[in-house]
C-alpha cells in the first residue's frame, strides 16, 4: 500500500449531520453553561448586595433571564436534534 493511501484512509468519514450536530451541541453547551455562570455570579451578587434594592432587583432579572435562556437553549436542543435526526 503506498503513502497517500495510507493517509486517505485515516481521515474521519462525518457526513454533514454528524458535524451539523456536533457543533450545535457544542453551542448549545456553551450557552448552557454561560447561563449557569450568569445565575451563580447574579447570586452572589445578590447575598453581597447589603440590602441595596436596586442591586438585588438587577441580581433578581439576571436570574430569570438566565433560566429563559436555559429553557430556550434547551427546547432549541430538543427541537434542532428531532429535525436533524429526521433525515438521518
Amino acid at each position: 500500500m503506498n503513502f497517500l493511501a495510507v493517509v486517505l484512509d485515516k481521515i474521519p468519514k462525518n457526513s454533514a449531520n454528524d458535524v451539523l450536530t456536533n457543533a450545535l451541541n457544542i453551542g448549545y453547551y456553551a450557552v448552557g453553561l454561560i447561563a449557569v455562570v450568569m445565575i451563580i455570579i447574579s447570586g452572589f451578587t445578590m447575598v453581597t448586595s447589603a440590602g441595596e434594592a436596586e442591586a438585588i432587583k438587577k441580581a433578581k432579572n439576571t436570574i430569570l433571564y438566565s433560566v429563559i435562556g436555559i429553557i430556550f437553549v434547551s427546547l432549541a436542543f430538543v427541537i434542532t436534534n428531532f429535525v436533524i435526526g429526521a433525515f438521518k
